[in-house]
């Protein structure tokens, strides 16, 4: 596993005779915010929350790029309304070029589809991983923060992509097996990462009180076990209105932004600038949509 992070490290950050890389790329490479937003079990709304995650950044003035690197799902594209018509290993194709591969949205975000087979870029020889690398570069001038939406669980990919990046949000439920696999993940984490940066979004609670309780209970297993500390970014409260927006294919920020859950990932969003503890109440409409599971 090491030994696959530090491939991947080099493929993206090496500088070979090859790669010329002038002061002013370097520069912007050194600025650009990678954060992989992953989990421990598929079904807890990760790639929901990296979306509105990115608008939400975006809204604040940050030039935010998505790469949907959840082989093969296209969630990205499910939730955005979208299609891409080329994906990320395309760059590979010497007629590719970056922006062949990004889409613009109707909803003012870019994203880059991983599509089928990343797997394989470990694999490529020396001048393809050389093309690839020259072409994402362009990447640090399109974007002050780069979201890598990984699959979920343990499979050698998301943990290449986790490895890689500079920082990580692990998105959990309270329910016990959701809490299990992701503590599956942190254990991995703690065990190959160099430079350890484990954040936790708690999706899917009903009060505050909840989110806390299951953060503390993450924190204390990875203190006791891991000898390592978890931070907790925040939580994101139960709400009708995100399934919804999933059926309509437009992200909650946009489609319902005063609502309960997209206040949190507003405050998500500002915790995440800022460093601060975020603070959203779920509010008498949160109360009455729960209680009567439709939108007031």
């Amino acid at each position: 596993m090491a030994d696959q992070a530090t491939r991947l490290r080099q493929m993206v950050h090496s500088e070979s005779p090859q790669t010329p890389i002038s002061s002013t790329q370097a520069e912007a490479w050194a600025n650009v915010r990678v954060i992989a937003i992953t989990s421990g079990k598929g079904g807890v709304g990760k790639t929901n929350i990296a979306v509105n995650l990115a608008i939400a950044l975006r809204n604040r003035g940050h030039r935010v790029l998505v790469i949907d690197a959840d082989l093969g799902m296209a969630n990205v594209d499910i939730l955005l309304g979208a299609t891409s018509r080329k994906h990320l290993l395309d760059l590979i194709r010497p007629e590719v070029s970056l922006e062949d591969v990004i889409v613009e949205t109707q909803h003012g975000l870019q994203y880059i589809s991983g599509g089928s087979g990343i797997e394989k870029a470990l694999e490529y020889d020396h001048a393809e991983k050389v093309l690839l690398q020259q072409k994402l570069a362009d990447c640090a001038a399109r974007a002050d923060i780069i979201l890598v939406d990984t699959g979920a669980g343990l499979g050698r990919n998301v943990m290449d992509f986790i490895l890689a990046a500079d920082e990580v949000l692990l998105v959990t439920t309270p329910e016990p097996t959701s809490l299990t696999d992701a503590y599956a993940v942190m254990k991995a984490y703690s065990i190959y990462a160099s430079q350890k940066n484990l954040r936790l979004i708690i999706n899917r609670v009903y009060e505050v009180k909840e989110s806390r309780e299951v953060a503390q209970k993450l924190q204390r297993a990875a203190e006791k076990f891991l000898h390592m500390p978890v931070d907790c970014l925040g939580y994101v409260f139960e709400d009708t209105s995100v399934t919804k927006a999933v059926r309509r294919q437009t992200p909650l920020l946009n489609a319902e932004p005063n609502t309960a859950a997209a206040r949190c990932i507003d405050a998500l969003a500002e915790a995440l600038i800022t460093g601060n503890e975020m603070h959203v109440k779920r509010g008498w409409k949160g109360f009455l949509q729960q209680i009567f599971k439709f939108s007031t």
